[in-house]
């Protein structure tokens, strides 16, 4: 190099943070470094909190408990084996297994689908919507449905499912 030192520009973009530097490369060299010392360590802990469904494993989860039909999802095990929590946590689980899938247009339920499918009068279902929205099982949407949240999903896999499993067992 003859003494003139170029300028050097760097544009980075990563998980929707975006940083350009600029200056001499030794400047730009020690820039990014601290960019990446100070914003990758965030990155990590914060994914560490953020609660993830893995589909894949869901499906495999499911398999027995839940089948996916034309006419909709619909559960495979007995009626009498569930509770009414357990049976409307399923049906709306099945629904956003659905839709992930690409099986079904929504991830929502109505109510009076869920009475229907749950076989009580609709104060008791009403009820138990309650109980689980209020455990954060499931949310109501803005149409007045119902969805399983994200919470609720890992809380079937977790939790729920297999001990359902257990009742699949003949």
């Amino acid at each position: 190099m003859n003494g003139d030192t170029a300028n050097l520009t760097v544009h980075i973009k990563y998980k929707g943070v975006e940083q350009t530097f600029s200056g001499e490369p030794e400047e730009v060299w020690i820039s990014i470094n601290k960019f990446f010392s100070q914003l990758l360590p965030s990155f990590e802990i914060a994914n560490k909190l953020v609660l993830q469904v893995d589909l894949e494993k869901l499906v495999r989860q499911c398999e027995g408990i839940i089948a996916l039909t034309p006419e909709g999802p619909n559960l495979m095990i007995p009626r009498n084996k569930l509770t009414d929590n357990e049976t409307i946590a399923l049906l709306l689980l099945a629904a956003h297994v659905a839709f992930r899938l690409g099986k079904a247009e929504k991830d929502t339920v109505s109510k009076e689908a869920l009475q229907v499918k749950l076989g009580k009068e609709m104060k008791i279902t009403s009820t138990r919507l309650g109980e689980l929205v209020k455990a954060e099982i499931i949310g109501k949407t803005d149409d007045d449905n119902y969805k399983i949240t994200t919470f609720g999903t890992l809380h079937m896999q977790n939790e729920v499912l297999p001990k359902l499993r257990n009742k699949t067992v003949h």
